[in-house]
């Protein structure tokens, strides 16, 4: 008879260690009813990921073996003692060692029956577990139902592939781990989602397990942390390509006999993925800091109409409202629109709080000292819109979701200290394409995020975009047309070619892609003091992109007199 398995797709809060161990128990006990003999945890599942500097807080490390320990014997109280439960936390070898491991405990008859502990650390991108973990240097295989199981830890599997890194690496825990005698292979993963790496996941896993005619079971996290998105997907695949599937974007545990399959998952379009990337991290980041819903700018534009819509989605309606403000160049049409947003939204009607008063007496009182015009008074507008939205979210606990898009971040089209405000910038790393294709998508399959109608007014989507900051100002006047400057700062910043590079693939004119990748070095400033950015793209801005400030670098072919 085959080993049953389940999956246990979670979302963990980061250092909660009570509450993940009830709902690690919970999700094993039942699965340990339905069957299972083996049920496997995302990577770090007692303590969330990633814990980061929590790992060098004094006793967190030891209070989470102590909470493996206790969850070992609440199985066995609760009827689970047969079950082997595969559990990530961080781990000492004994405990005065300072040493700590990237590490998986089995938990089976009442106790920890054997620890597996990270092999590969990766030390690229938005990964710096070198930072806190030693290497561990031996593969494991366990029995469970007479099937030889072998555990590896997300990179160890991975190695770099899934996010296109060579890593490096000079071992390869996989091939190790299947000459010890494992059939069967278990990965805990927390991986953290961009867009197209789930088909590339399956794309290695499937590969794998036919190169090595075994069958592979990977589980990954779902939810989001800080910066960080989980999309689930987890799944288990046989040498001949076929297998069971876990959903996407949803905590669930699958269990399925060992050899069990059913049918590939359907794909998911590009913009579905993205907005239900953008939803996690909304409720996540909400959810886990205990914010009393989300307040943000309602413009009647594009960008504050996909962030209500995606807020509207991850909170409801009740916790998220909408502030109108109006100032001396704002049309009738923007106001209209702001209102049809919350409408369809089933929001409430947005306050409207006018900036014409402040912004007349403020001009007046710093023009004594210097002079207001140009940008200083573009910026003087949305600096009082920032100002009003930070000031009633101080008063109710409402969080500010900034509406700023990936492209404008990167030129520095937007203002600090104004629309620039906020906790959480869910758009952050969508190009302003992106955010015109995510909401065109989310228009035509409304019930995909629980609405009943288009939840995005059609004024938004095809006026021309702008801020309103003088007089029939669009955001042309000042850049490049978006379908232009994307290919820009996609080239620039997630690619990394140089502005050569870019004028050669995209045929754009020198000069401009000169211009507009110095606009970008010369934003660092500001993206340093932005609102957190979820992760949505191989490259985004945050954690990931550590450039400096203070710098000059232009190479030879990016010199320009522009």
């Amino acid at each position: 008879m085959p080993m049953r398995i389940a999956l246990i797709q979670m979302d963990s809060v980061v250092g909660d260690l009570a509450h993940n161990a009830q709902a690690i128990l919970a999700h094993a006990v039942a699965a340990s009813k339905n069957g299972a003999q083996i049920a496997v945890t995302p990577e770090l599942s007692l303590v969330g990921y990633p814990p980061r500097d929590l790992l060098l807080r004094s006793g967190f490390t030891h209070a989470s073996a102590d909470a493996a320990n206790h969850l070992a014997k609440q199985l066995a109280q609760n009827g689970a003692g047969d079950l082997a439960l595969i559990v990530g936390l961080p781990w000492h070898i004994d405990n005065q060692s300072t040493v700590i491991f990237n590490a998986c405990v089995v938990l089976r008859g009442g106790k920890i029956e054997c620890v597996y502990t990270k092999r590969l650390l990766p030390h690229y991108d938005v990964f710096d577990e070198a930072r806190y973990f030693a290497q561990g240097s031996e593969p494991i295989v366990i029995d469970v139902a007479g099937e030889k199981v072998g555990i590896l830890i997300c990179e160890d599997f991975w190695k770099g592939a899934d996010v296109d890194e060579s890593g490096g690496y000079q071992i390869d825990p996989l091939t190790q781990t299947v000459r010890s005698g494992a059939k069967v292979i278990i990965v805990p993963s927390a991986s953290p989602f961009f867009l197209g790496k789930q088909s590339r996941r399956l794309d290695l896993i499937a590969r794998a397990a036919a190169s090595h005619k075994i069958s592979i079971a990977s589980v990954n996290a779902v939810g989001a942390n800080d910066d960080f998105v989980f999309d689930g997907g987890s799944c288990i695949l046989h040498p001949d390509g076929t297998g069971s599937f876990a959903k996407r974007f949803g905590e669930e545990v699958l269990v399925v006999d060992c050899t069990a399959t059913s049918m590939q998952p359907a794909n998911m379009p590009p913009d579905e993925e993205l907005a239900h990337a953008v939803t996690s991290a909304i409720r996540g980041y909400v959810g886990k800091t205990g914010h009393h819903g989300v307040l943000l700018g309602l413009s009647g534009g594009i960008d504050s109409a996909l962030v209500a819509a995606l807020a509207v989605a991850a909170l409801g309606p009740k916790n998220v409202r909408g502030v109108s403000m109006p100032g001396p160049f704002s049309s009738e049409e923007s106001r209209t629109d702001a209102m049809d947003s919350a409408k369809r939204l089933g929001m409430k009607p947005p306050d409207v709080l006018s900036i014409n008063d402040a912004y007349r007496l403020m001009g007046a009182n710093i023009s004594l000292a210097a002079e207001v015009s140009g940008i200083t008074d573009e910026n003087l507008q949305s600096r009082l819109r920032g100002l009003t939205l930070m000031t009633l979210s101080n008063a109710t606990g409402a969080l500010v979701l900034s509406t700023g898009n990936k492209s404008e971040f990167a030129v520095g089209y937007a203002t600090l200290y104004g629309d620039m405000c906020g906790g959480m910038a869910p758009l952050g790393d969508l190009l302003k394409t992106q955010v015109f294709s995510v909401a065109r998508w989310l228009n035509a399959n409304p019930s995909a995020l629980g609405f009943s109608s288009p939840p995005i007014p059609q004024s938004s989507l095809t006026k021309p975009p702008s801020a309103e900051l003088r007089p029939n100002q669009t955001d042309q006047d000042s850049l490049p047309e978006y379908s232009v400057l994307d290919q820009i700062v996609s080239g620039w910043v997630d690619d990394e070619k140089s502005a050569e590079e870019i004028t050669q693939t995209t045929g754009l004119d020198r000069a401009l892609v000169a211009r507009w990748t110095a606009a970008i070095d010369r934003a660092q400033y500001k993206r340093n003091q932005a609102p957190i950015i979820p992760k949505l793209s191989a490259r985004a801005f945050g954690p990931g992109r550590r450039m400096p400030l203070a710098m000059r670098c232009r190479l030879v072919d990016d010199s320009s007199d522009v």
